[in-house]
C-alpha cells in the first residue's frame, strides 16, 4: 500500500457534482473517483451481482467508490489518493442526502481487498433494501423458528443483540420490538452474504467475528436458500452452497 503525504481533498458535494455516474444493467447507479486500485471489471461485476429485484428498491441511491472518505463534523471530504495520515479519520462509508437522493461513499483504500470492499457495498445494499422494501414475512418466520429452537450464533452484532433481547427475560416475556428488529437485521445480513456469494467464492468462516459466535452453517444455508428463492440470481451469476469437513 503506497503512502502519499497531503493527498488532495475534495468535498463529497464536489465529487457528486463533477464525477459522472454510470447505471449498471440491473439499474444500480455508481461511480468511481480517484485512485481506488480496484480494477474496473471487478467493480462492474460487484455491482452487477445485485439482482434486479433488489436493485429496483434502490432507485434514489448512488454508490461512490473512493480511496478515502473522511468525516469532518457535518462535512464529508474525499481523498483522491491514499494517505496513511488520514486513515484514523477515514470511515468505511458515509451517506450524503442531496436533491431527494442519497449518495453512499465507500472508502475502498481503507478496506483495500476486494472481499472487504464487496462486503461493505453489499451490507449497504442490504440495509437500503430493507429500509425501502421492508421485511419478508417468510424470512422472519424462518429466523424466529431458528432462534426459538436455540440455533447457535448470528450474522452480525446487531442481530445477535436483538435476538437476545427478543427472547425475553427469565419469566418468558418476549420483546416484540426487539423481535422485529432482530428479523430485519438478520434479513439485511443474509442479503449481504448472499450477494457476496454471488460475486465471489466465499468461505463462510471468513465472516467470523470476535464479538459474537457465527451462525451455525446449516442455519445460514437455510437463510441463504430462502434469500435465493426470493431474489434469484441475475444473468451470468449462480448461487451454490458447498459443504466440506474442516480439519
Amino acid at each position: 500500500m503506497s503512502e502519499i503525504a497531503n493527498a488532495e481533498m475534495r468535498t463529497a458535494q464536489e465529487i457528486i457534482r463533477d464525477v459522472p455516474v454510470a447505471q449498471a444493467p440491473n439499474g444500480i447507479c455508481y461511480a468511481a473517483a480517484g485512485d481506488i486500485t480496484l480494477p474496473a471489471a471487478d467493480l462492474e461485476r460487484m455491482v452487477n451481482a445485485v439482482p434486479r429485484s433488489i436493485a429496483a428498491a434502490l432507485d434514489r441511491k448512488a454508490f461512490y467508490f473512493v480511496p478515502l472518505a473522511v468525516s469532518e463534523g457535518d462535512k464529508t471530504l474525499v481523498a483522491e489518493h491514499y494517505d496513511s495520515a488520514l486513515t484514523d479519520r477515514a470511515i468505511c462509508h458515509r451517506n450524503i442526502d442531496t436533491g431527494g437522493a442519497q449518495c453512499v461513499f465507500i472508502s475502498t483504500r481503507l478496506l483495500e481487498e476486494k472481499f472487504s470492499i464487496a462486503f461493505e457495498f453489499y451490507i449497504n445494499v442490504g440495509h437500503a433494501f430493507v429500509d425501502a422494501a421492508g421485511l419478508s414475512p417468510e424470512f422472519a418466520d424462518l429466523v424466529w423458528t431458528q432462534a426459538a429452537n436455540g440455533v447457535r450464533g448470528e450474522t452480525s452484532l446487531d442481530a445477535f443483540e436483538f435476538r437476545q433481547q427478543a427472547l425475553g427475560d427469565k419469566a418468558g416475556r418476549l420483546d416484540e420490538k426487539a423481535r422485529s428488529d432482530f428479523a430485519s437485521a438478520a434479513f439485511s445480513d443474509a442479503i449481504a452474504i448472499y450477494l457476496l456469494a454471488l460475486c465471489l467464492d466465499v468461505d463462510y468462516y471468513e465472516l467470523r467475528e470476535r464479538e459474537y459466535p457465527l451462525l451455525a452453517p446449516s442455519a445460514m444455508a437455510e437463510r441463504l436458500t430462502k434469500i435465493a428463492a426470493l431474489f434469484p440470481p441475475g444473468p451470468g451469476f449462480q448461487f451454490n452452497i458447498f459443504y466440506r469437513h474442516r480439519t
